[in-house]
């Protein structure tokens, strides 16, 4: 005799609001697995759940407000409120805001988490549970996964405070990171999203420790890595995308852009150049080399035609001059990023920017970031306006309903596009056989400044 998890007697229902970043997101997912494999079901909503998990953000504060708003909705739903993540490092702030919140555990203490979750509804104990499959709980679409390789940070730019709530840089082992990706793909994943704070430091805590894998020995390096994950398939024999994120552009980045003109690697770099003007990145504490990293751009479109960068910068960082913006402007101009996102410099507690001397006005933070805006929307417009007749591989997200003539629409991503962050490609005359998930030719016939419109080719 068998039985299922929601036939379970008295099963006890968690909740999830999950805030922030992806790395936050593998965090829940994390947490929600370990959790079912308790006996616990998941509750869509409020009214259901026994108690309610809160993943907090608190990097900048605008996330954190995010987050108390969060927690505050999900006591005023349900009561039962336990809250972790980045947040709650500042559990006083939390506590003298909501002091009926059940806990409050950090960044990825996911033991704590589990025992609180534990002491505020103890798990049900039914005879079968130990015999009920527990699959992995995914917070994504199926079609797509990211696969965190390390946690924590060691860099200390002046603007941040991941170090303080995430500690130093933590890496995987290479072996079980391999292995994760290998579950994911075999169970419906295909693309993997790569996810760090620091990806092309993956590895150096652990002086690129050597693990067996595949009969082979294999480094905890982010070039090994990456080839390893370019010889995964899919059941049906496919490569699955794999796409890294947070990479700092340091000299062994060169080594993956042939893996991606060879097709083992998703030809996409998510690069954090946060600025261009080396007077701002010396204060923002970060590395000021923008001039050779013009010449690398060059050298790995060479390599790689197809490559897409995406990066993001801040805007009225403290001290940044007018000649500062222009410099980044003209910067902007000469690299040609195809995908970029802007921000306004906010001050963040804790962070070492706070102390430097003259704060940029809001006024010019923001005509600043117009600026910015209409700079890289124009180079993106043209970019994708150079797609136009061209057929691309799109990964399908979404499958629409048929209009009034039958026809049916979709949605999807180009390679250069990561989910959540990047452009779309929208799809119309689909056949009725085509599925989420499905990476299929698609031939581009429009494009605006952000998105493509195309038919199956």
């Amino acid at each position: 005799m068998t039985t299922s998890p929601a036939s379970i007697p008295d099963q006890k229902k968690v909740g999830m609001v999950s805030l922030g970043c992806p790395k936050a997101l593998v965090d829940s997912e994390r947490i929600l697995t370990r959790l079912r494999a308790d006996g616990y079901a998941m509750s869509p909503d409020y009214a259901g759940a026994d108690v309610v998990l809160v993943n907090t953000c608190g990097f900048l504060d605008s996330a954190k407000e995010e987050s108390l708003e969060a927690i505050g909705e999900a006591i005023a739903e349900n009561g039962r409120v336990i809250v972790t993540g980045c947040m709650g490092e500042e559990a006083d702030v939390i506590r003298a805001r909501f002091p009926q919140v059940l806990a409050v555990t950090g960044a990825h203490q996911y033991e704590d988490v589990v025992e609180a979750v534990h002491e505020v509804a103890p798990p049900s104990q039914g005879p079968f549970v130990d015999l009920i499959p527990q699959p992995d709980v995914k917070l994504t679409p199926r079609h797509y996964s990211y696969l965190k390789i390390s946690e924590g940070c060691n860099h200390s730019c002046a603007f941040c405070i991941i170090p303080q709530l995430r500690g130093k840089l933590a890496s995987r082992r290479v072996d079980a990171v391999l292995r994760e990706a290998e579950k994911l793909v075999a169970a419906g994943t295909r693309e993997l999203l790569v996810i760090s704070q620091d990806t092309s430091a993956y590895g150096v805590d652990t002086r690129h420790e050597e693990r067996m894998w595949k009969d082979r020995p294999v480094r905890a390096h982010m070039t090994d890595l990456a080839r390893e994950l370019g010889q995964l398939r899919t059941p049906e024999g496919t490569p699955p995308w794999a796409r890294l994120h947070y990479v700092y552009p340091y000299p062994h980045v060169d080594a993956v852009i042939p893996l991606m003109a060879e097709g083992l690697l998703t030809p996409y770099l998510d690069i954090p150049f946060q600025h261009a003007s080396p007077s701002v990145l010396r204060a923002m504490k970060r590395p000021a080399n923008e001039a050779k990293v013009l010449e690398r751009l060059k050298s790995w479109r060479e390599i790689c035609p197809d490559i897409a960068i995406r990066s993001s910068f801040v805007v009225g960082f403290p001290g940044e001059t007018e000649n500062d913006f222009q410099y980044l402007l003209d910067w902007l101009e000469e690299a040609q990023l195809d995908r970029v996102g802007a921000f306004r410099f906010e001050p963040v507690e804790g962070a070492q920017a706070n102390a430097l001397p003259d704060p940029v006005p809001e006024a010019v933070k923001e005509e600043r970031y117009a600026r910015v805006m209409e700079v890289t929307e124009r180079i993106s417009a043209a970019k994708l306006a150079a797609k136009v007749g061209k057929v691309i591989p799109v990964i399908i997200d979404e499958i629409g309903e048929p209009d009034e003539d039958g026809d049916i629409g979709a949605t999807g991503r180009s390679q250069a596009d990561a989910p959540e962050i990047d452009g779309a490609v929208y799809l119309r005359n689909v056949p009725a056989s085509l599925s989420q998930g499905d990476i299929v030719p698609v031939s581009i016939e429009e494009s605006d400044a952000h998105d493509l419109f195309g038919v199956p080719a």
